[in-house]
């Protein structure tokens, strides 16, 4: 399917591995000029660089989102090659520290990172978007923003916060040209959580293939319908989908890819 997206300009923050570099990649492969952002220079350019080697357009941007003068850089960069069509407020950062040793501290920080990183940037290229009449801005959610879990209370409200902000702006820019949604993952296998798994399969008694592993962790941790961790190919593609022109008359939504781990309707 032509997804309409060819010429368009994108920035995906937290591009440079996992995810966010699925996503970016996702983009390239529509056409899309993708702006690759990450805090490591070498990291980010490495992206950059194999997104080019498949016959993509890419450039890159360096900077910690989480405070002013970083994200100003990053949108500076960003916009040196033209306007940016579409957001992807992916960058985000979690822990395993629970409520006992979640300190204000911690919270504030955490709200730094993923919350008003994004706001950052929106508030960086969101006017660009207007004078042309056409954007997209996407936020990667998650299901733990409407089904809370005890342990990472911080990293829970800050998911809560970025699906919370997507309404709001999608009523802000209402007949604008511009839409605003979410994208709310579930349990993603990204490269770190399979070694993870690898690591404390014996522990837990998960098998020895890796089907067997994946299947009893997805039980244990995420139950959900497809009884699997999603992928980060599966992700991109509804980041793709709510990119593109098809998706004009979607906005102020949440797109959960979850495999239904989330269990009520909305």
């Amino acid at each position: 399917m032509d997804m309409q997206l060819t010429g368009k300009r994108a920035l995906v923050t937290g591009s440079s591995a996992g995810l966010g570099q699925a996503i970016a990649e996702a983009l390239a492969r529509e056409a899309v000029t993708v702006v690759v952002h990450g805090r490591d220079e070498e990291r980010t350019k490495a992206t950059v660089d194999r997104i080019r080697s498949n016959g993509g357009q890419a450039e890159a941007a360096i900077g910690d989102l989480s405070t002013p003068e970083g994200a100003a850089a990053v949108a500076e960069a960003a916009l040196h090659g033209g306007t940016i069509d579409i957001l992807v407020n992916n960058a985000g950062a979690y822990d395993q520290v629970g409520w006992t040793d979640a300190t204000p501290e911690i919270w504030a920080q955490t709200y730094q990172t993923n919350v008003l990183s994004g706001v950052r940037m929106i508030q960086s290229l969101v006017p660009h978007m207007r004078e042309t009449g056409w954007g997209r801005v996407i936020q990667i959610g998650g299901g733990l923003a409407a089904q809370p879990m005890a342990a990472q209370p911080h990293y829970n409200a800050s998911l809560a916060a970025r699906h919370n902000l997507t309404v709001s702006l999608a009523r802000e820019l209402k007949g604008s040209g511009i839409t605003s949604n979410t994208v709310a993952p579930g349990a993603i296998l990204t490269d770190s959580v399979r070694d993870l798994l690898w690591r404390i399969a014996p522990a837990h008694g998960w098998g020895d293939t890796w089907e067997e592993i994946e299947r009893a962790a997805a039980e244990s941790w995420v139950p959900n319908d497809a009884n699997r961790f999603g992928r980060p190919e599966e992700i991109a593609a509804a980041v793709v989908f709510l990119a593109s022109p098809l998706a004009g008359y979607v906005s102020g939504a949440t797109l959960r890819v979850d495999g239904g781990t989330i269990r009520y309707v909305n």
